[in-house]
């Protein structure tokens, strides 16, 4: 029987290539989707997103437990933390979505191929082919076959940077080693305050766990707006966290108890600091090491794939998508959005090039934060005469409602046409609210329109509403 050629085939299962993959079944296009692991998800469901975002739902119910005889709920006057329930339930949520992945697999008959593909070239006579292996790539246990397919999708997604000189392990964690951990401990170090950094520190400062975070540049979550990287940092120092901020790890040593990290502090002091466990949050690295690029015509830019508009690369008929990409940022919804791009080229539908200033970055700490857009400096580099509305959630009678108001709503406008240059919440469900903002961007509304935009009462959202109306020193509720 001649061997099947694919329409595409897609090399990770991650958000990005799952996804592109249901989308080609969508289309009708025969998909081979190849992922290396037993099963489907990649980092963000398994040790990634999904997992963390659980958590942090469970500390966001512990730290409201504390409250309970303020909202009416008497005798949890001693509630314990239970550890290996929490991992079980984060566990039974992880394998419920990757089941639910099986399932739409089946739906678009997408063909689900276990092994790890590699690159071997450009295409013949219009058809790529890709290795398969076995066995973690292709070691000495591995067996190999091939596959051929019309397009190639990579989306290989990244892995966790580590310092210099250190291996993770039980007391050197990365994201995968800190959700497996057998106890909460008493002490964490943490070094990088990106969103990974300062989720981890919100989720085990809620649980009891002494937390000292060490980051390099001058502020907390330093792609934000920096007000809100400011009021992140007062909200962290009031729950107890110890943040250093211009600081410069020297290094990082093991003891007898735990894990000792010497650092420079923005002073030009040297500090050292013991704890039970350091996690590593210093950024990830695109996965492309071992899939035999170099054999093909990619372009690398510091190790990202450069791509156009529509995620294609140098190589004909290969795409790249996810955390692999140059220039755009590693988050699940743009590679999956990638992907939809992708696909829609390769079967030659309409599509939309994904506007980097139109990705929203959510970071779900306590509190929470939403972004989309420019921020108030980057605006103003960019020659904007800037307008600024800003609306505290102290406010927001719903915020008070559900004991949560602290932060604020910011929208970054131009003066002269009112259009919204970037938004930027800090508070309560700032993760959920974002996405009006996205969309009121994508619809280029203007503050004029969007401050007569009627919102339900009493919401979160409704401070929307107001920081539209504080643009123009019309904000009702401030």
């Amino acid at each position: 029987m001649p061997e099947t050629i694919y329409d595409v085939a897609i090399i990770g299962s991650g958000p990005a290539g799952y996804t592109a993959a249901i989308r080609a079944g969508e289309f009708g296009l025969k998909v081979a989707l190849i992922e290396k692991n037993d099963q489907m998800g990649g980092t963000c469901l398994h040790v990634g997103c999904i997992p963390t975002k659980a958590l942090l739902f469970h500390a966001e119910v512990w730290d409201h437990l504390k409250h309970a005889a303020d909202y009416g709920i008497d005798n949890v006057t001693s509630p314990q933390v239970n550890w290996p329930n929490a991992l079980k339930r984060k566990n039974a949520i992880i394998q419920k979505h990757v089941k639910g992945l099986e399932f739409l697999m089946r739906k678009n008959k997408v063909n689900v191929i276990e092994g790890y593909g590699r690159l071997t070239g450009p295409a013949k006579d219009g058809i790529h082919t890709v290795s398969l292996y076995t066995e973690g790539g292709g070691g000495a246990a591995g067996e190999q076959t091939t596959l051929q397919a019309k397009n190639i999708i990579v989306a290989t997604g990244s892995e966790a940077k580590l310092l210099p000189g250190l291996e993770a392990d039980t007391r050197i964690l990365t994201n995968i080693e800190i959700l497996s951990m057998a106890d909460v401990p008493k002490s964490l170090i943490v070094i990088g305050a990106g969103a990974v950094g300062v989720e981890f520190s919100s989720i085990f400062r809620s649980f009891g766990s002494e937390v000292t975070i060490i980051e390099y540049l001058p502020r907390l979550v330093p792609v934000e707006d920096e007000e809100i990287s400011k009021e992140l940092t007062r909200q962290f120092k009031k729950r107890g966290i110890d943040v250093n901020t211009g600081a410069k790890v020297e290094s990082v040593e093991k003891t007898e108890t735990g894990v000792k990290v010497t650092w420079i502090g923005s002073n030009g002091k040297q500090q050292v600091k013991e704890a039970e466990k350091v996690l590593i949050a210093v950024g990830r690295a695109p996965r492309i090491g071992n899939i035999d690029i170099d054999k093909t015509k990619i372009e690398l830019d510091r190790g990202f794939i450069k791509t156009g508009e529509a995620m294609e690369t140098a190589e004909p008929g290969i795409f790249a998508i996810g955390d692999i990409v140059a220039g755009m940022p590693q988050l699940a919804h743009s590679g999956a959005m990638a992907g939809m791009v992708a696909v829609a080229k390769i079967a030659g539908k309409p599509y939309r090039p994904i506007r980097r200033d139109r990705i929203p970055g959510c970071t779900y700490t306590e509190p929470q934060i939403g972004s989309v857009g420019l921020t108030e400096a980057a605006a103003k580099e960019k020659g904007h005469e800037v307008k600024v509305g800003k609306f505290p959630f102290a406010g927001n009678s719903k915020a008070t409602i559900v004991d949560s108001h602290d932060g604020f709503v910011k929208i970054v406008s131009d003066t002269k046409y009112g259009e919204i240059l970037g938004v930027h919440i800090i508070g309560p469900q700032a993760t959920e609210i974002i996405s009006e903002a996205v969309v009121a961007m994508d619809l280029e509304g203007t503050v004029d329109e969007l401050m007569y935009t009627i919102h339900a009462h009493p919401t979160l959202s409704e401070s929307m509403l107001d920081a539209y109306g504080a643009v123009n020193g019309l904000a009702i509720n401030a």
